[in-house]
């Protein structure tokens, strides 16, 4: 399954210092592991977000503890807060509503289904 996942610095940190200290422990190897990850395939597309302090990726996972491996194994992770979104296929949304066309025609139109050309 795919998900897309955002990580993303809780606040700016105030001061250069501070910046100094969340950048170089933290924020860059976690870009030295994404562009490994990224190699690796597991990263199917993303990167940092321009004018601030989050990365945004497109992962696939078979399991949702693997996907909680890669983030917790990430340097910024205690330092981020992230927000994951399973995605579905276009395929397969594509299939949902087809399989529920007939009740959304029937709600829509009370127990008669419009004859077609209809609406």
């Amino acid at each position: 399954m795919q998900y897309l996942v955002r990580l993303a610095a809780a606040a700016r940190p105030p001061t250069a210092g501070e910046g100094w200290i969340l950048a170089e422990p933290f924020i860059l190897p976690t870009l030295v592991r994404c562009e490994e990850l990224v190699a690796q395939k597991k990263i199917l597309a993303g990167g940092p977000v321009s004018g601030t302090i989050a990365i945004v990726l497109i992962v696939e996972f078979e399991t949702v503890p693997e996907l909680d491996d890669l983030l917790t194994g990430l340097a910024a992770w205690p330092q981020m807060e992230s927000e994951v979104t399973p995605l579905t296929t276009f395929d397969g949304r594509r299939q949902s509503l087809l399989s529920q066309l007939a009740a959304l025609k029937a709600q829509a139109y009370g127990s008669e289904t419009p004859a077609a050309g209809k609406r």
